[in-house]
């Protein structure tokens, strides 16, 4: 068993590409129309490209209420490992990112968080 294609849930699938791709440096792997959303996947440009994120649309209720209970109460959806958080949270302050939580050490990581524009709190740590 393998980790293949893991889902975050955005408020906009077009919004949530852009930020992604241009933004976080991530590549679109998949965008296909599937009734009135889409199919759409990217994958890191550092790491394997069969690990895929999906950017799912937050149209059922019971995703909304989750996403932002999450949001609300300061809760990253989800975490991406980075080689060097200092230079990485100074990237994404130039490209305007908005951080929750500076670079903090805790335990055998440290941690920054951030939104990601489209409905979510987002995790970088780096091991230490």
């Amino acid at each position: 068993m393998r980790i293949k294609l893991n889902s975050i849930v955005v408020d906009d699938q077009d919004k949530a590409l852009k930020f992604y791709t241009e933004v976080l440096g991530f590549r679109k792997k998949h965008d296909l129309p599937v009734g009135v959303y889409r199919w759409i996947t990217v994958v890191s440009a550092e790491g394997p490209d069969d690990l895929e994120l999906v950017l799912e649309p937050n149209a059922n209720p019971a995703a909304q209420t989750y996403q932002k209970a999450l949001f609300d109460q300061g809760i990253p959806l989800t975490a991406f490992e980075v080689d060097d958080l200092a230079a990485e949270v100074r990237r994404l302050k130039g490209l305007g990112v908005a951080f929750t939580q500076e670079p903090t050490p805790v335990g055998a990581v440290s941690i920054a968080v951030f939104s990601d524009t489209c409905g979510n709190l987002i995790q970088l740590y780096q091991p230490t």
